[in-house]
């Protein structure tokens, strides 16, 4: 049986051979020379796609093109200088600022803006979006953010400061540098107050390998420090759930806000403050941390292309959210006495940039 299928093989091969053989010495030139044009445009097509990808690389002080990325030098090597035990993790985004800008800007025909500031006097006039001004959103104290409002909050050269940098901070459990004594001291007259909150929160972190300072900045950062009826414990379905991350809190009223988030709580059997922080963690690290989302900042802007889409995944549409998180966090640090541990901070690069850092 082998031999017959040795032969069969054979006379396969040889009937190949002797069909090329007869083919015309022109029509194989033409053959090859097609052949080789083909692999040619194969391969620069494999070079444009590989061009187009996203990447990261670690920082060396000699490895950032400042021709083609003004002004991120200069900054980083100070922040670097003064704490010699951070690292700096350089993302090449491959997009195009003013790209960038028009894709997280409110259009006429989207519903709901990506980004809002508060209804306040303490922003500028032109800091209101040029569509909508003064209508309101959300539970109706939220104006839609101008491009200049967001030009000013995303441009990494406007946070590549001391004030502002854990906005960059990659969200991850660095043994020794996030303890109980720091959860407790930042969370002390709030909510989360307690012993058991503050094991909760070191606990939670270290088990999905994410920052529990992050943690405790995003929950102040939702609740307030007093808490809310989400994070205090509302009623759904004869049952008491909390939500304090809040989770599917959307809405245009405060009651259908509540009541989506109390929904979802109870369909996780959230029924316990400890249990809602747990499950809210696993729900931050499967939905945002797995998929390259693992910043304050690329959690708030979606310029991540790792889940083959962009702009649409944004953990929550207040636009300065993720510099009051950042100061949250960093207080954190200081109160433990760890801010100059070894910390990692992801640092976007666009391309096209300005020369000089957007404008308030």
């Amino acid at each position: 049986m082998k031999n017959d299928n040795k032969i069969l093989i054979n006379n396969f091969i040889n009937t190949i051979k002797n069909g090329f053989n007869r083919i015309p010495k022109k029509i194989k030139v033409i053959c090859v020379a097609l052949l080789i044009i083909l692999l040619i445009i194969g391969l620069i097509v494999l070079i444009v796609i590989e061009s187009q990808k996203q990447k990261y690389e670690e920082y060396n002080g000699k490895n950032l093109n400042e021709s083609k990325y003004p002004g991120y030098k200069e900054l980083i090597d100070q922040l670097q200088e003064e704490h010699p035990n951070w690292t700096f993790t350089l993302f090449y985004t491959k997009l195009d600022w003013e790209e960038v800008i028009e894709n997280e800007g409110h259009h006429d025909n989207t519903e709901y803006p990506l980004n809002l500031i508060p209804d306040s006097s303490a922003y500028p006039e032109d800091w209101k979006c040029e569509i909508d001004r003064d209508r309101t959103f959300d539970n109706g104290t939220w104006l839609c953010a101008s491009d200049k409002a967001i030009k000013y909050q995303m441009d990494p050269r406007n946070i590549l400061n001391d004030e502002n940098i854990f906005q960059f901070a990659e969200l991850q459990y660095v043994e020794g540098a996030q303890t109980e004594e720091g959860i407790k001291e930042i969370t002390e007259g709030s909510f989360l107050e307690g012993d058991s909150i503050s094991e909760a929160l070191i606990e939670a972190g270290k088990n999905a390998n994410l920052d529990p300072y992050f943690i405790a900045s995003r929950l102040i950062q939702e609740q307030g420090r007093d808490g809310t009826v989400l994070s205090r414990g509302c009623e759904y379905n004869d049952t008491v759930v909390y939500n304090p991350f809040n989770i599917s809190a959307r809405g245009n009223s405060q009651e259908e806000i509540i009541q989506n988030a109390a929904e979802y709580a109870y369909e996780q059997g959230w029924d316990s403050l400890e249990k809602a922080l747990i499950g809210g963690v696993e729900f931050l690290k499967e939905g945002y941390i797995n998929v390259g989302q693992n910043t304050l900042y690329l959690q708030k802007f979606d310029v991540v292309k790792q889940d083959d889409s962009l702009y649409s995944h944004q953990y929550m549409q207040n636009l300065l959210a993720p510099q009051s998180e950042a100061i949250n966090m960093k207080e954190i640090y200081e109160v433990s006495d760890t801010v100059d541990a070894g910390l990692n901070f992801i640092v976007p690069l666009y391309e096209n940039m300005p020369e000089e850092a957007s404008e308030r």
